[in-house]
Parts: structure tokens; C-alpha cells; sequence
């Protein structure tokens, strides 16, 4: 990969390590990130060789989601929203995460099939704190994924919950020692990698119609909270005051 990558990507074997690593932006995505990142998930779709994934991040934190200097220009084409969140996948992809994901890091994690995580490793969705709502699935992935009343918590306080707990609610299938993720879902994905391609697709395919049913009344609902605070003063306060590093000044208006 060129040294600027902002993406790695590594063939092990039958599995496709896909890596973000624009750490000094805590893995916000941008316009090249989300590039990057579709066209590692495009390899992974359309290379037969490649028979599972694996998403994970270098740095202190797995992914901090958008950037908000990007105004929003991070959707591609086949994955949407950071290459992945809308994309259209038939091969089992696993998240591992080693540090906190938050707001779209979060989302990320959550368009991901299954969830090695660090006890080093956090999980939250800050958009209320910064005056937003989660626009990349969280609004019903979250409540899909967790228990509703701790997903609600999230989507509410703005306060992450650590990978214990998660784990404890079954969200994280393996918990590991930290900076230990990232081999502990390749192994994961390569056990997967054992058995017939074709049926592993076949029962991806049957638990996603059933479990995703509801995803067009999910990005209904998800775009009618965003029109709702889009012109809002607390919208724009919190995002001024993000970028200003310091405490909003709410106004409720």
C-alpha cells in the first residue's frame, strides 16, 4: 500500500484485513477514507478468492466516525455512508476492535456481522452531546444490536459503555486483552472460513432478510430526526463548539 494510505488492506489467506489508519484524525472518515474503505470492500465482494472480513483500526481510537470538516461527504456509491454502512454484502464481515468506537465508528461496528472487541475498547454514540442525532443506522441498528433500553441510553446520554458490557449483553461475540483483537477475529474469520462458502453466504443471506426486514422504516425514521434538528441553533452550537473546543451553550431551539 502507498505510504499515505489511509486504508490498509491484507490477503490472509481466504480473509481480507481491512485496516484504518488515519490515526492522527482518530479515524474520523473523509471524502478519501470513505474511498479507500469501498474499495477495500468491493475487493472483498468481488474477489472469489476472498471468503471473509475482518475491519479494524490502528491507533487510540477505532474510529471516531465522520468528520465533521467533510460536510457529509463520505458516501460512495455500492457501500454508501464510509463504503459500508448501506452496502450490499454476501460475505461475513467481523469488526475488532482494540480502542473506543464512537458515533459512526459505532456504526461502523454495527454494519459489521459479528464483534471481537478489546476490554480496552469502548462503544457510544456522542451525537446528542454535539447537539445531532446518529445518521448512519445507529437510530435502529443500535436497539437491533443491544438490549432497546441500553441502546436508548446511548442514543440519550452520549455516554459510551465499555466492552465488558457489551460483551455481557451479547453485542461482542469475543472479548480479548488488549491490542489483541485484530488476530483474535482473524482466527474467528478463518474458522468461518472452513466450512462451504456457498452455505455460509446462503445463511447470511436468510438471518439478513430477517433481522434488516425493517431497514427502509429504520432510514425513514433516521432521516426524519436529521430533518428535525438540521436547522436547529443547538445543532449548529454543537457542532461550533466541537470545532472550538469547548462546552455547548444549549438553547433548546
Amino acid at each position: 500500500m502507498p505510504d499515505d494510505a489511509l486504508v490498509d488492506i491484507e490477503r490472509r489467506g481466504r480473509v481480507l484485513v481491512v485496516t484504518m489508519q488515519r490515526k492522527a484524525k482518530r479515524n474520523a472518515v473523509d471524502r478519501a477514507m470513505a474511498d479507500e474503505l469501498d474499495a477495500a470492500f468491493n475487493l472483498l465482494e468481488d474477489d472469489d478468492e476472498l471468503w471473509a472480513g475482518v475491519l479494524a483500526a490502528t491507533g487510540p481510537v477505532f474510529s471516531a466516525g465522520s468528520d465533521l470538516r467533510a460536510g457529509g461527504d463520505y458516501v460512495t456509491q455500492r457501500g454508501g455512508e464510509y463504503g459500508l454502512i448501506r452496502r450490499a454484502r454476501r460475505k461475513p464481515l467481523i469488526a475488532a476492535v482494540d480502542a473506543p468506537a464512537l458515533g459512526g465508528g459505532l456504526e461502523l461496528v454495527l454494519a459489521c456481522d459479528l464483534v471481537v472487541a478489546a476490554s480496552s475498547a469502548t462503544f457510544g454514540l456522542p451525537e446528542v452531546a454535539r447537539g445531532l442525532v446518529p445518521t448512519c443506522a445507529g437510530l435502529f441498528r443500535g436497539p437491533r444490536a443491544l438490549p432497546p433500553n441500553l441502546a436508548r441510553q446511548l442514543i440519550l446520554t452520549g455516554e459510551p459503555i465499555p466492552a465488558a458490557r457489551a460483551y455481557e449483553v451479547g453485542f461482542v461475540n469475543e472479548l480479548v486483552g488488549p491490542g489483541e483483537a485484530t488476530a483474535a477475529a482473524i482466527a474467528l474469520a478463518e474458522r468461518i472460513c472452513r466450512n462451504s462458502p456457498t452455505a455460509v453466504r446462503a445463511c447470511l443471506a436468510a438471518v439478513g432478510e430477517l433481522t434488516a426486514g425493517d431497514d427502509a422504516i429504520g432510514w425513514s425514521a433516521t432521516a426524519a430526526a436529521t430533518a428535525a434538528i438540521r436547522a436547529s441553533q443547538d445543532a449548529e452550537e454543537g457542532i461550533r463548539a466541537f470545532l472550538e473546543r469547548r462546552d455547548p451553550a444549549w438553547t433548546g431551539r
